[in-house]
């Protein structure tokens, strides 16, 4: 039986942190059609990352904020994740289920103050850099398979959540001699 139904409202010690090996695993691919189950913890992340947004709930349940949430995150190993975005005064709602880039831009991205995860509790100093324009492949929470196109910071999101689901943490992308030095032979501009 999965804890993870619409009455159960995750919060921080639900979050695995880092140290724990199921971050570090490629996660399974989820069987389509979605079951009840999967379709359950998926509502259940979004729900997490709407209340970790909410300034009272966040305050309440004592959430960290979060742009995205994958299932590995909350000890599944299922290969679907949860984001909520806001870019260009729209907020985005994306549940995805066996993601796959299928191409990307050549120019690349990075956010001057660097990115956070749920599952890393300290500062984390560096650019991570990432494609600005992504497509991906997936299938959504009633099991159609979607092309998305993201740019922006939502290509950020959502190759951070996908590099979650291969067990990769977003400073495997920063330089170890130095945290700040970007790629060579490659355009990249720090987003707004």
């Amino acid at each position: 039986m999965n804890k993870f139904n619409p009455e159960y409202i995750i919060t921080m010690k639900d979050i695995v942190q880092e140290g724990s090996a199921i971050l570090r695993k490629k996660t399974e691919e989820v069987k389509i059609p979605v079951s009840h189950e999967d379709k359950d913890a998926l509502l259940c992340m979004l729900q997490y990352l709407k209340n970790s947004q909410d300034p009272n709930i966040s305050k309440k349940y004592k959430l960290r904020p979060g742009s995205g949430l994958s299932a590995n995150q909350i000890g599944l190993d299922k290969r679907m994740f949860a984001a909520l975005f806001e870019e260009r005064e729209k907020k985005n709602e994306v549940m995805m289920i066996n993601p796959k880039i299928i191409s990307h831009s050549l120019n690349m991205i990075y956010l001057p103050q660097g990115e956070g995860c749920l599952s890393v509790e300290r500062e984390v100093n560096g650019f991570v850099p990432r494609y600005e324009r992504i497509k991906v492949k997936a299938f959504d929470i009633t099991g159609k398979e979607v092309i998305y196109k993201f740019k922006g910071y939502g290509s950020i999101v959502i190759q951070h959540e996908i590099d979650h689901l291969n067990g990769i943490m977003f400073y495997d992308r920063i330089n170890t001699e130095n945290p700040y030095k970007l790629p060579d032979n490659v355009e990249i501009e720090s987003l707004k």
